[in-house]
């Protein structure tokens, strides 16, 4: 079997590549770009520092702001019929994976119309052409949506999220600007931040995980795992270290898949509204543990590139109890809660435990699990 791999046609990286920008959409003959941003952003000024690039060279936008946090299925239809009427040929993208997401569900709708019904594109859609062109733009160093060909949607009605999975709504061009992500606050950073961690954690170990993959996770945890202590600190250093860990690790887990950690997190986004990278961080040490025995010697490079010292005299017990107490203690460092007690409902359980089951992200689990022991962990985790 043939595996395949899918990444960005060109992506910039570094303090002030947003400058990039004009002459890429100039080179490219685009004449007017729809903006998806979200209201915070705007309003605090963070989107304005691509809009002022677009106006320097008279580059014409229309800027969309009806996002979410966790984009609704009601964002992307407004979102559709706004572009429509705009006049745009192309989009982009500025903020973390909402803006993205719901850029790239426009995208896909736009040229592809008969999947205007936004719950048609849940899993793989088998969408005919490619998306409108987006050039991304990451104001969070977590999602690495401009490098993924995955969107997350939530669909209000059902409490759920769903999980489309489409190589044709990969952003033509990423830029990766750590001056974009200076303003995000100390508990976005650490969130956003252990998303990523999650990102390429799951990615290594995930079942379609092979060496091409492996070599990028590896990579992003340790880049991760070095640079988001001085992320939160908001240092330059700490700051774009993380922008570039978060790609790499989407560079991965794009071509490879996720597994449960993702899998009982979406159900808590849609259902409690809770931040996705914070869901991800206090379920991820509880899933590694429950995942051990299903990942080989994996762990032991996991540690190792976390810093753990030692690794080479260690049983597998002990360096698989390492990399979990690395991962514990960088999540803790940050300030993410250890458990769901302030999240999660016991009586809501059941239902949150089949979403969990039914998302997309479970198959690629490297452990064989169940409703049952979904549940169990979510019990565990109150």
């Amino acid at each position: 079997m043939a595996n395949r791999f899918v990444l960005n046609e060109t992506s910039y990286h570094g303090a002030g590549a947003i400058q990039e920008i004009a002459a890429e959409v100039k080179g490219r003959g685009f004449r007017k770009a729809f903006v998806c941003s979200d209201p915070d952003l705007v309003k605090f000024g963070v989107t304005k520092k691509v809009l002022d690039v677009l106006e320097k060279d008279s580059l014409p936008y229309e800027l969309y702001s009806e996002i979410k946090p966790n984009p609704t299925i009601q964002n992307v239809q407004t979102g559709v019929e706004a572009y429509k009427k705009s006049g745009a040929d192309y989009l982009i993208a500025i903020g973390g994976g909402s803006s993205m997401d719901t850029a790239k569900a426009i995208g896909i709708i736009i040229n592809n119309p008969e999947f205007a019904d936004v719950r048609s594109l849940e899993g793989v859609a088998p969408t005919k052409n490619k998306s409108v062109p987006i050039i991304a733009v990451p104001t969070t160093a977590g999602t690495a949506a401009e490098v993924t060909i995955n969107y997350v949607i939530t669909d209000v009605e059902k409490s759920r999220k769903m999980v489309c999975v489409d190589p044709k709504d990969i952003p033509i061009i990423a830029v990766v600007d750590p001056d974009m992500m200076s303003s995000m606050p100390k508990g976005l950073t650490a969130a956003t931040g252990m998303d990523a961690l999650t990102h390429a954690i799951e990615g290594y170990t995930t079942a379609g995980a092979w060496e091409l993959s492996d070599m990028f996770h590896l990579k992003a945890i340790e880049i991760i795992s070095r640079s988001l202590r001085a992320a939160v600190d908001n240092t330059p250093e700490g700051r774009a270290d993380m922008a570039l860990g978060q790609y790499v690790a989407g560079m991965g887990f794009s071509n490879v898949g996720l597994g449960i950690v993702h899998s009982m997190a979406h159900p808590l986004g849609a259902f409690y509204d809770t931040p996705h990278g914070v869901a991800n961080a206090i379920i991820l040490p509880t899933v590694m543990e429950y995942n051990a025995e299903a990942t080989g010697d994996k762990y032991k490079y996991i540690a190792q590139v976390m810093g753990v010292e030692g690794t080479e005299n260690m049983t597998q017990e002990e360096y698989r109890k390492a990399a979990v107490d690395a991962v514990k203690k960088l999540s803790a460092d940050v300030g993410i809660p250890a458990d769901l007690k302030e999240i999660v409902k016991e009586e809501d359980i059941p239902f949150l435990a089949q979403s969990a089951y039914d998302d997309a992200c479970r198959p690629g689990n490297p452990k064989e699990t169940s409703v049952e022991d979904i549940t169990a962990l979510y019990k565990s985790l109150i």
